[in-house]
């Protein structure tokens, strides 16, 4: 029997530990099949709130949101590539130089929940950004990447050019940070027990198999 378990996954798209995160996750569920199934509910949060349209150089960001120098970025970078190699997602860091606001993005996902479409959603903007090093805070690029996964362009582009979904949006970032959540990815399992950061699939997994047997909320089929 397949115990399933609520995931709220909270997490940015400018984040790279967030789709390190997202694939361990996902390679753990695979791993337990027939044991562990999800429901997974992405949340927003916005690493960088305040971030212009425009963006900002990469490097110079975080050297002065973390005082790290060029070469403990450039030692980063790397070791963010090859955990992704290794789950099987490609990084450019060539591609990627800038870092932009995700709020327009966080929008979407939240629209695309509502159609059933959003994890599709979220891997593609993961894609885009950090292998084709596209800009998540354009409309046009949003636009398209809403139509990859079959969402109406047409109503992508309405969102973007309103303020729909804001306010949801906006409510949804402020109950997590309530909640404690400062630092993203974020996995929340059942309303209750906390995952934190980019783990490895053998730690999703394991816990994941000992919240599935003991906890009397889950929901089996």
């Amino acid at each position: 029997m397949t115990t399933t378990l609520k995931i709220d996954f909270v997490s940015d798209v400018s984040c790279p530990w967030c789709i390190i995160g997202l694939k361990a996750l996902e390679q753990a569920v695979a791993q337990l099949d027939g044991e562990v199934a999800i429901n997974l509910h992405f949340q927003p949060f916005e690493l960088n709130p305040a971030m212009p349209a425009e963006g900002q150089d990469i490097t110079e960001h975080i050297a002065q949101k973390y005082g790290a120098t060029a070469e403990q970025t450039q030692r980063n970078r790397e070791a963010i590539r090859a955990r992704g190699e290794e789950l099987g997602f490609r990084f450019s860091m060539d591609k990627r130089s800038r870092i932009y606001n995700t709020f327009d993005a966080h929008r979407l996902l939240h629209w695309a929940e509502l159609e059933g479409k959003q994890i599709a959603l979220k891997h593609a903007l993961f894609d885009a950004y950090f292998t084709e090093g596209k800009n998540p805070s354009s409309h046009a690029v949003l636009v398209d990447v809403a139509r990859t996964v079959g969402l109406d362009s047409e109503r992508a582009a309405h969102i973007l050019e309103s303020d729909e979904f804001a306010t949801e949006v906006r409510e949804r970032e402020q109950f997590y940070l309530q909640q404690g959540i400062n630092s993203v990815p974020a996995v929340i399992i059942n309303d209750r027990h906390l995952i934190s950061g980019g783990q490895p699939v053998e730690v999703f997994a394991g816990a994941l198999r000992e919240i599935a047997a003991r906890n009397p909320d889950a929901a089996s089929r």
